[in-house]
């Protein structure tokens, strides 16, 4: 018994040392997913962009702008002129908070009478949570600060002195709750929709390839284009329905609002969807076997979920995985559907994220149509 299995190790060994492809995956995917986490998951997450509408334009302003820029949980990206156009700059994704300092900061700061107003981006959890408590840290140390100034200046007491010359007023803006769900909906439906068109797509040239069928299609007269989008339509659909199931049920079951375009969503879900579609195609035609295939989709997608913004924010990531993160569809379509379900927006703060995203489907179909054809020539 022993020397039979003995036996079958020893030929599974074998087979296995033989796909080195298929090995080196096994053996790199591990060491992959502990410096992905290690670098770019931050549950604190610091130097979130920032705009400020400095309607003072005095020392005591600049002041508090420079208290929250070297905490290091802010990085201002803009000026503005005031709170309207600030808002504007977050629902265009250019800063996730707007700090509004209103005039006369200055004689209002030593008159105890001092208040500004942080508009926090609410359709992301963790910049959310991470700036509302910084700003509350900031703010209290800030005004002992100034305390401190006034009580060195004038020599009185620590009695005599309000020890509160400065209030933060903090809105939270598309989610003032903080519900999960609101979260967690828009982002699952990205996820899923590329999770499932990659894996159930990544299969289909490998399946043709071991079943032995491939040989028929060879000499068939169809063409590598058609036989890709005769495999990929049946997913397509598939993916689009499950998408509409998620959105229907987050909506009425969980009660999730969609502000947005519904018809704005959906045509845009399926530019996304052609994405996803593209790289599984890529992952079949390049992989040997199906077990090959699975371990490049498995690898994929949990890359896609940790870059693309799904979880954390691409801003909180090192340079060097913010630009690999650009690989993956996700990362186009995430802000794509926060903004349309949690903000309302239209193509006209989106057109950058859907002008990335359509080159992407462009280029990666046009690639794996390449791939795929060498493969079967």
């Amino acid at each position: 018994m022993l020397r039979r299995i003995s036996a079958i190790i020893q030929k599974e060994l074998i087979q296995t040392m033989r796909d080195r492809s298929t090995l080196a995956l096994f053996l790199l995917t591990p060491l992959l997913q502990l410096v992905l986490f290690a670098y770019g998951i931050h549950m604190n997450i610091q130097h979130i962009p920032m705009v400020v509408a400095d309607q003072s334009l005095d020392n005591a302003s600049r002041s508090y702008m420079d208290a929250m820029v070297n905490s290091g949980y802010f990085d201002i990206v803009g000026s503005v002129s005031g709170q309207t156009q600030a808002i504007q700059q977050i629902d265009e994704g250019t800063a996730s908070v707007a700090l509004v300092i209103p005039p006369d900061f200055a004689s209002k700061v030593d008159r105890n009478q001092a208040q500004v107003l942080l508009l926090v981006d609410g359709s992301d959890p963790f910049t959310t949570q991470s700036a509302y408590n910084a700003a509350n840290v900031i703010a209290q140390a800030h005004a002992v600060q100034i305390v401190t100034n006034n009580l060195q200046k004038a020599g009185l007491a620590a009695a005599n002195l309000n020890l509160n010359p400065l209030n933060t007023h903090i809105n939270i803006l598309y989610n003032p709750d903080l519900k999960d769900l609101w979260f967690i909906v828009p982002g699952m439906i990205a996820m899923l929709l590329q999770t499932q068109t990659i894996a159930l797509t990544a299969l289909a040239v490998v399946r043709e390839r071991e079943a032995g069928t491939i040989e028929q299609i060879l000499v068939s007269p169809i063409r590598a284009g058609e036989l890709m989008l005769g495999k990929s339509i049946p997913n397509l659909i598939i993916a689009m329905i499950n998408a509409l199931t998620i959105v229907a049920a987050g909506h009425y079951w969980f009660g999730v609002p969609f502000v947005g375009n519904l018809w704005l969503f959906f045509g845009l879900a399926l530019i996304y969807v052609f994405s996803g579609l593209g790289l599984g195609l890529m992952i079949s035609s390049v992989s040997q076997n199906s077990r090959q295939a699975q371990q490049l989709t498995m690898m994929i997608v949990m890359v896609g979920l940790i870059l693309g913004g799904f979880i954390f924010p691409q801003y909180a990531m090192p340079k060097v995985l913010q630009w690999v993160g650009y690989i993956f569809p996700l990362t186009y379509f995430i802000p794509i559907a926060r903004g349309i379900a949690n903000k309302g927006m239209g193509i006209e703060f989106l057109w950058g994220q859907v002008a990335a995203l359509t080159a992407y489907v462009v280029l990666i179909l046009i690639l794996a149509t390449r791939v795929f054809r060498q493969r079967l020539d």
